[in-house]
């Protein structure tokens, strides 16, 4: 049998293990929701030992810019099958200009992310690189509804976006296709400014859009901020041709419609 080991059973992370659950697989995780102690060394030297493959979702840690697994258990992971869910953050601020796998890394805000990236791809790892990542009860639909939805005034601002089921998907192809080695963009196909994405789903809500504001005036946190200094379109191009994926949301209509519904 199959068995996989996650390091960090997150968001994105738990729709991987129950689409790998219902192929068969057996699993292992860290986490609050995991049954298995992170600092528990034995106990994940030996789901380590058992596994096959092997998947990290944790991000560095924000105070120390350490990546904890690495940290603690690097040398144990030498010569294994490992994913690893990065940022294309990675990519920093491109000016509104496509990226791709063979585009530069380390020029934007998250230098830590992208260490991380670099030490799980010279591991072996296959390492996949997430733009902002939505679904059910995450998304815009959710922000409007909470009335925290902002409007921001920054002509020609655009990003890419990733259903979490598409992020799933993507992991099941790699982990099942026995994929190459190295980076794989995940992202949707139709880069949008966050403006339309808000003003989409207080359309399918059939409310007003918030008003128009500039950034000083949103008042965002500084992370926030962060995310809005930078500027690109992701292209997912190597990941359909290498791993067989195609989104089932391929723009925000798509992905907003799926989570009206009873089933989102």
């Amino acid at each position: 049998m199959q068995r996989l080991l996650i390091f960090g059973l997150g968001y994105s992370a738990q729709r991987i293990e129950t689409a790998m659950k219902s192929r068969g697989w057996s699993i292992d995780a860290t986490g609050s929701a995991g049954n298995v102690d992170f600092t528990d060394r034995d106990a994940v030297l030996a789901a380590m030992e058992q596994a096959s493959h092997i998947l990290s979702s944790v991000p560095p840690d924000r105070k120390s810019g350490l990546d904890p697994v690495l940290d603690q258990y690097g040398e144990a992971l030498q010569g294994r099958a490992l994913y690893y869910l990065s940022s294309t953050g990675v990519y920093g601020d491109q000016q509104g200009a496509w990226v791709d796998e063979h585009s530069p890394t380390g020029i934007g805000r998250r230098n830590a992310r992208t260490d991380a990236d670099a030490a799980w791809l010279e591991l072996g790892a296959r390492v996949f690189r997430l733009p902002g990542i939505y679904g059910p009860d995450r998304s815009a639909l959710d922000r409007v509804k909470a009335g925290k939805a902002r409007r921001i005034d920054l002509p020609g601002q655009v990003f890419s976006r990733i259903h979490v089921d598409d992020i799933a998907s993507g992991i099941v192809a790699a982990l099942t296709k026995d994929a190459p080695a190295g980076a794989y963009n995940l992202g949707d196909d139709l880069p949008a400014s966050g403006n339309a994405v808000t003003e989409h789903a207080c359309q399918l809500l059939g409310l007003q859009p918030p008003p128009l504001v500039t950034l000083e005036e949103a008042n965002l946190s500084e992370m926030a901020r962060g995310f809005y200094s930078e500027n690109r379109r992701v292209a997912n191009g190597k990941a359909k041709r290498v791993l067989g994926w195609t989104p089932q949301y391929p723009t925000y209509v798509e992905g907003l419609a799926s989570l009206l519904s009873p089933q989102g």
